[in-house]
C-alpha cells in the first residue's frame, strides 16, 4: 500500500509522458512512451510497483522548485555535512523551442545530482516493474548502467555508479564532495529493436540545459496575461501544455490513474484521456494564456477524434484517447492494493460509453471560440458540426449521465440543457461559416424551448436557486455555468441568488465547494477545485471582485509546493485528493484569474448622493 500524500509529488513531462517525484527525490509514477502507456515506475499505487530514489544517506532539510520558466525540476538537500541538488527532467527533442516543444521527444528521464558544498553520502535505488509493476525485469550491468530485460521494452539506466543487484532492485552508496556529480540517463526501446545507446555525462548535462531552454523558449512566446497572479497562470499555462500529447495536440485530464475521491474509496478512474466536456473551458484558459497555436490544435484534434456519423442515432463519445482511440474499456489491475488501499485500481474509463448530452455544446462553443466567422471550414467539419447542433436540437429532451458522469440511472440535468442551449447558440453565431442559413429559425426555436425548460423547471423559488436537476431540490456547483456561458445576465436577481445559495450550502469550512452533496455511491467524496475556481469565476462576473477573491485564494491556497492542483480536498484534512496534478482545476484557475482581473478593471458605479 502507498500512503505517500498525493500532493506531495512534482510534474515531470516531454508533452508526450509524464513521471511524478517525491519530495525526497523518488520517481514513484512514469509512463513511457505516451500519458496512457503502462506505468514503469508505480510505487503511487503500490510499494512494491517500481521506483527509482535518489536522495541523501540519512535525515535533510528539503527545498524544491521548477527552474524558472521550466518544468525541470530541483531539489536541495541540506545534511549536516554539505548540500546536494538534484534536478530532473523528461527530456525535450534536441533544440525543440516554442510551439514545437514535444513533437521528437526521445523518451529519456534525466537526473542529475550535485555537491555544492561539503560531503554528503547519497543512496541510489532503481526498481523498475514495467507494465504497472506486473513484470519485475532482470538486471544485468552492461558498459556504462544497467539493462532491465521483461516485458514489451528493454530499459536501459546510463549510470556512473557501481551496482549491487538483488533480484529486479539495485542499489548503490556514493560520497560526493563539492562540485562533484552524477547524471543518470533512463530510455526505453521496444524490446524486439535496437537496445538503447548509453548517454554519457556530457549527454546528459546538455540534454538538461536544452531542455531548459525549450521551456523558456516556450514560456516566452506565452507571456500574454498581464494582472493579479500573473506567476500563477503562467505557470498553470505550462502544465497545461505538459498535460498535451504534442503529437495530436490532446489535452489530457491528469497523468494518472486510480487516486480516489476520498481515501480507502472506489471512485478510482483513469484520467489519462482527453474529454469533450473540457473542451471549452480548456480554450478559454489556453487563449487567456495566450497559447493560441495550442488552441487551434486542440480543436483540430477535437474535430478530427470526434467526428462520425451522428445522423445514425449514436451518442458523441464524450471522450478520447490522446491519439484518437475511441475504445478507452476499463480493466481492473488486482495485483494492485492502490493508494492507502483505494482499490480497485483501473485503467480505461467506462465513462466513454455514457450519453452526457452536454458534449454538444462545449465542442460548438470551441468551434465559435476558435473558427473565425468568415473563414472556411473543409466539408467534413462542417457536416459534423451542422450534425452535433441538429443533435441537441433533437434529443435535449432526453435523460443523460450528466457532467459529473453519475454511474447511477440517467436524469435530467440541468447542466445538459444549458450546453444543448450553448450548442444551438453558437450554432447559429456559426451558422454563416457552416452555411446553414436555412436552419437558424428551427434552432432559435429549439433554444428557445430549452430556455423556457430551463427556467420553468430549473428553478427552484423555495430554494432561491437553479437546481441539479429539473424538478428538484438538489444544488450543483455547474449551475455556476448559467451567467458564465451567457444563458443569462450575471445581474439576473434568479443567478445572484443561485450564487449566494451555492456559497452558502455547498460550501464547506474552508471555504472550498463541493460538486453537490450525496449521489448513488455510498461514500464521501472531496471538494472540487475547479468548483470553487468555478464560484470564484461566477463571483466576479456578478459583481463581487472581492469575495471572488477570497474565493479564489483559498482555491489557490490548495496548490503544492510547486504550484500543483490536485482534483479534490479533504474537507476534514485539506489534503489533496484525485488524480494529479488535475488539468481542470488549473483550467479554472486561469480563467477565474481573468474574470477577477476583468471585475476589478470595470469603472465604479456612480456614488449616489
Amino acid at each position: 500500500m502507498s500512503t505517500r500524500p498525493i500532493g506531495d509529488h512534482a510534474l515531470l513531462s516531454d508533452c508526450c509522458s509524464a513521471a511524478l517525484v517525491t519530495s525526497d527525490g523518488s520517481v514513484d509514477w512514469m509512463c513511457l512512451p505516451r500519458f496512457d502507456s503502462p506505468a514503469i515506475f508505480a510505487r503511487l499505487l503500490d510499494e512494491d510497483a517500481g521506483h527509482w530514489s535518489i536522495r541523501p544517506v540519512g535525515p535533510a532539510d528539503i527545498s524544491r522548485r521548477y527552474v524558472e520558466e521550466t518544468l525541470v525540476l530541483e531539489t536541495i538537500f541540506r545534511t549536516t555535512g554539505g548540500t546536494v541538488v538534484l534536478r530532473d527532467a523528461l527530456a525535450l527533442g534536441r533544440r525543440e523551442r516554442g510551439h514545437a516543444l514535444g513533437t521528437a521527444s526521445p523518451g529519456v528521464l534525466l537526473r542529475q545530482i550535485t555537491c555544492t558544498e561539503g560531503s554528503v553520502p547519497v543512496e541510489i535505488t532503481y526498481a523498475p516493474r514495467p507494465e504497472f509493476g506486473l513484470v519485475h525485469p532482470l538486471l544485468s550491468p552492461v558498459r556504462g548502467g544497467l539493462a532491465a530485460y521483461g516485458g514489451a521494452h528493454i530499459l536501459r539506466l546510463s549510470s556512473p555508479v557501481d551496482w549491487t543487484v538483488s533480484g529486479s532492485t539495485a542499489h548503490a552508496q556514493i560520497t560526493l564532495r563539492a562540485s562533484d556529480r552524477l547524471a543518470f540517463a533512463l530510455q526505453a526501446t521496444p524490446a524486439w529493436g535496437s537496445e538503447p545507446v548509453r548517454c554519457r555525462a556530457w549527454h546528459v548535462r546538455r540534454r538538461l540545459s536544452d531542455t531548459i531552454d525549450g521551456w523558456r523558449s516556450w514560456s516566452r512566446l506565452h507571456r500574454g496575461y498581464v494582472g493579479p497572479w500573473q506567476n500563477e497562470v503562467g505557470h498553470s499555462g505550462r502544465v497545461l501544455r505538459a498535460l498535451t500529447f504534442a503529437p495530436t495536440g490532446a489535452v489530457i485530464a491528469a497523468v494518472t490513474t486510480s487516486l480516489p475521491e476520498q481515501a480507502g474509496g472506489t471512485r478510482n478512474w483513469d484520467y489519462r484521456y482527453t474529454w469533450v466536456r473540457d473542451a471549452s473551458f480548456t480554450l478559454q484558459a489556453l487563449a487567456t494564456a495566450a497559447c493560441e497555436k495550442e488552441k487551434d490544435k486542440f480543436f483540430g484534434f477535437l474535430a478530427r477524434a470526434a467526428a462520425t456519423q451522428l445522423g445514425r442515432g449514436v451518442d458523441l463519445q464524450i471522450m478520447y484517447g490522446v491519439g484518437g482511440e475511441r475504445d478507452l474499456s476499463e480493466r481492473t489491475l488486482p495485483h494492485l492494493t492502490g493508494w492507502r488501499d483505494s482499490a480497485p485500481v483501473r485503467t480505461g474509463n467506462d465513462a466513454w460509453r455514457q450519453r452526457q448530452l452536454d458534449v454538444y455544446g462545449e465542442l460548438l462553443d470551441a468551434a465559435h471560440q476558435t473558427l473565425p466567422p468568415d473563414g472556411h471550414l473543409d466539408p467534413p467539419t462542417r457536416a459534423f458540426l451542422l450534425q452535433a447542433a441538429e443533435t441537441a436540437a433533437r434529443r435535449w429532451t432526453e435523460p443523460d449521465q450528466g457532467i459529473w458522469e453519475r454511474r447511477g440511472p440517467s436524469r435530467h440535468f440541468l447542466h445538459s440543457k444549458l450546453m444543448c442551449w450553448v450548442a444551438l447558440d453558437r450554432a447559429i453565431a456559426l451558422a454563416p461559416l457552416l452555411q446553414a442559413g436555412e436552419r437558424v429559425p428551427p434552432w432559435r426555436r429549439e433554444r428557445d424551448q430549452i430556455r423556457r425548460a430551463i427556467e420553468r423547471r430549473g428553478w427552484n423559488p423555495r430554494l432561491g436557486a437553479f437546481t441539479q436537476t429539473l424538478d428538484s431540490d438538489d444544488l450543483d456547483a455547474s449551475s455556476l455555468m448559467l451567467p458564465i456561458v451567457g444563458f443569462l445576465p450575471p445581474q439576473d436577481p434568479r443567478v445572484q441568488s443561485t450564487v449566494l445559495a451555492i456559497a452558502t450550502h455547498l460550501t464547506d469550512h474552508h471555504g472550498l465547494v463541493r460538486r453537490y452533496l450525496g449521489d448513488e455511491i455510498d461514500e464521501g467524496e472531496g471538494t472540487f477545485l475547479l468548483c470553487t475556481f468555478w464560484l470564484a469565476h461566477a463571483l466576479a462576473l456578478t459583481g463581487h471582485p472581492t469575495q471572488a477573491r477570497q474565493v479564489f485564494d483559498t482555491a489557490l491556497a490548495q496548490a503544492n509546493d510547486v504550484g500543483l492542483l490536485a482534483e479534490e480536498a479533504d474537507s476534514t484534512t485539506g489534503e489533496a485528493l484525485g488524480n494529479f496534478p488535475q488539468a481542470f482545476s488549473h483550467i479554472g484557475l486561469i480563467n477565474a484569474a481573468r474574470a477577477i482581473r476583468e471585475a476589478e478593471q470595470q469603472p465604479a458605479p456612480p456614488t449616489k448622493h
